[in-house]
């Protein structure tokens, strides 16, 4: 999404797109970003409630989405161990729904997967609260300090979406407190986390499918 973003901004900048310092190298106009799905104020969002969805998988340069593949490579395998394949695609999508859906309740434009992120690391907290050993401590330790990090970042730079980072990491660590932190450990566990997995999956190819809709529509 984030190539097909770039390309359509450099189609319509002449190629401005490559310029720009640091924080605007790979800068993805904010009308491509609207058009591919990105999440508006709720009274846009209700209408276009695949905006909640679509948001997640877009970002607005390269700095932005390097930043949270970085995270995701050191977040999403502990999360996919722990919980499994399935329940790991749903923790992903519904702590980034959530996320939107704060911020577009206070009037935020704004894309980016940094509430799912935050929401896989509410979910990691969640299930290393109250354990004593030191393998949990020390993870325990380690994502709080990416917490502080985070925040800090959100206070440094302007338009960091910290309603989205709440969101997200709240609603990770709730569903972390109700969901067995393990894998299914018989058929009627496997049943349910692949139903979950399955409805995720389902809600992001239809949120697309209704993404590519508006766009050809406004085009």
């Amino acid at each position: 999404m984030y190539a097909l973003a770039f390309v359509i901004t450099m189609k319509i900048s002449g190629g401005a797109g490559l310029s720009g310092g640091l924080m605007n190298l790979g800068g993805i106009a904010t009308q491509v970003n609207y058009r591919l799905g990105a999440s508006l104020p709720l009274a846009y969002n209700i209408s276009q409630p695949w905006r909640f969805v679509t948001a997640i998988f877009l970002h607005a340069g390269l700095l932005h989405i390097g930043f949270n593949m970085w995270v995701l490579m050191d977040i999403g395998p502990m999360v996919e161990e722990l919980y499994g394949s399935a329940r790991y695609l749903f923790l992903y999508v519904v702590t980034g729904m959530a996320g939107y859906i704060l911020s577009s309740s206070v009037g935020h434009l704004s894309v980016g997967a940094s509430g799912s992120l935050l929401g896989l690391i509410g979910v990691l907290l969640a299930a290393t609260t109250g354990r004593k050993n030191m393998a949990a401590q020390a993870l325990r330790s380690a994502l709080i300090r990416w917490l502080i990090y985070i925040a800090v970042l959100g206070i440094i730079f302007s338009g960091t979406d910290n309603y989205a980072h709440f969101g997200g990491v709240a609603t990770g660590y709730l569903l972390g407190r109700l969901m067995p932190d393990r894998t299914p450990a018989d058929l009627s566990e496997r049943r349910r986390a692949e139903f979950l997995g399955w409805a995720a999956g389902f809600a992001v190819a239809a949120s697309f499918a209704f993404m590519v809709v508006n766009y050809l529509q406004s085009t």
